[in-house]
């Protein structure tokens, strides 16, 4: 059984439709996959009308959230998407997410870069506008060769020449509202440090305490070193441990599928929520 629980797309920053990404993922052999746009469920009721005979599909949302001045997402599994409370949040992150690309816009082109608001809209079409669209904009202009490119200091990264804070949850509210949703939570990819400043062990076990049910574990940005290093702290903590690809699309290089999670894992997420729950395909067409 293959599970991959951390996609995206084009409601967010992915460039496969919702449809498309459902459809690729029973073509590339997995069993379970999650949708988990960016602080938004829109891409669901698309991704559920399409959803291919034998492939499961997981709601979901990658949620926006900041712990002592550090940028970091967590995943939320089968949570309601109608309670009050999470989705009141949920739209002030959405929100927030155009005056800061406009923000970003204009201090790239006080930087001499000629990106245009227009160019960058273009790129996030129906999408939540975010970093990886003007990270985009930077790579169509020649001034980084790909998206990891503008993700560093000079540009788009944490406190980047070109960076503009939003509106972002903290971790532990956000355990508090998913769990109220009846949801589950991971927290993502939490030692990628090429993205940046990481959340020290001491914080991971704060959210632990509060109530984290897992960490993702084996995802492309984590080295062996550092999966070894997680699998023994959510040993230690009384985490799940997952894995996924982090799927985007063409605008990564991640593969749908690359990293998936352990069955007994994921069975284990699916008992643990209350909100929704995993909907087996009735049979749309695959790609």
């Amino acid at each position: 059984m293959r599970i991959d629980l951390h996609t995206h797309s084009t409601a967010s920053d992915g460039t496969d439709s919702p449809a498309d990404l459902v459809r690729n993922a029973a073509a590339a052999g997995l069993d379970v996959v999650a949708l988990t746009d960016h602080d938004t469920t829109r891409g669901h009721a698309e991704a559920l009308a399409a959803l291919p005979e034998g492939l499961t599909l997981v709601t979901g949302a990658e949620l926006s959230c900041r712990m002592d001045g550090i940028g970091l997402h967590m995943l939320a599994y089968l949570f309601d998407p109608e309670e009050p409370a999470l989705l009141a949040e949920r739209e002030l992150v959405r929100d927030d997410r155009v005056p800061r690309a406009r923000g970003m816009v204009g201090k790239l082109q006080e930087l001499g870069v000629p990106v245009t608001w227009e160019q960058v809209a273009r790129i996030a079409g129906d999408g939540s506008v975010g970093r990886p669209h003007v990270a985009e904009a930077l790579v169509e202009l020649g001034v980084v060769p790909d998206v990891s490119g503008a993700f560093t200091p000079e540009w788009l990264a944490d406190g980047g020449r070109a960076y503009v804070e939003k509106h972002e949850l903290d971790p532990v509210d956000a355990i508090r509202l998913v769990k109220a949703a009846g949801g589950v939570t991971v927290f993502a990819h939490p030692l990628a440090v090429k993205r940046g400043q990481v959340l020290p062990e001491a914080s991971i076990a704060r959210l632990a305490e509060a109530g984290l049910d897992g960490i993702e574990v084996d995802h492309m940005d984590h080295d062996e070193a550092t999966r070894a290093r997680l699998r023994g702290l959510a040993k230690e903590l009384g985490l799940l441990t997952t894995g996924s690809s982090d799927y985007h699309g063409s605008r990564k290089t991640c593969r749908l599928g690359e990293y998936t999670t352990d069955p007994e894992i994921y069975g284990e997420i699916t008992r643990r929520a209350s909100g929704a729950f995993p909907v087996p395909g009735a049979g749309g067409p695959v790609a």
